[in-house]
């Protein structure tokens, strides 16, 4: 199937992540916007250790163990690390190496230039992207309708 793939579309939000294949009618998956974190892991100096943690759906089950942390607020990505695990989870769940192929992600209207540099730095660096393209979600659902309507 990764053989067919011609990009991969992100569409990052607050409370919910979708994500698939561009020419795709539906995204493939949909994961709630959500890191976890057992409330027991914590160091003598009171800090909150992140070794095991769970992601999306995975935090549903177990709610009432964890310290939950959602890292994007309006639309503004505010915890990389934890961001960074969610798109773990988007690549895991579509079954394709990140590296292998071009990712578009969503981002807010009027994004903020750093944030916008720091997700490239991110996706580039850490992921290992090699073709990333940032575009305002607004604008695809213009062209989404556009292309409707034809």
């Amino acid at each position: 199937m990764e053989d067919e793939i011609s990009s991969i579309i992100i569409d990052n939000g607050s409370g919910i992540c979708k994500a698939g294949f561009a020419g795709d009618d539906y995204p493939n998956i949909v994961i709630p916007s959500i890191v976890g974190f057992p409330r027991n892991q914590v160091r003598p100096a009171g800090l909150l250790r992140q070794e095991h943690s769970y992601v999306g759906d995975e935090t549903q089950e177990s709610r009432d163990i964890l310290n939950l942390v959602y890292p994007m607020e309006h639309g503004i990505v505010t915890n990389w690390d934890d961001m960074e695990k969610i798109w773990h989870q988007t690549f895991k769940k579509l079954n394709v190496a990140s590296e292998k192929y071009p990712v578009m992600l969503t981002e807010t209207p009027l994004n903020p230039k750093l944030i916008r540099e720091k997700m490239t730095q991110v996706s580039s660096g850490r992921r290992n992207i090699q073709a990333l393209d940032q575009h305002p979600k607004l604008l695809i659902r213009k062209e989404q309708v556009r292309l409707q309507e034809f």
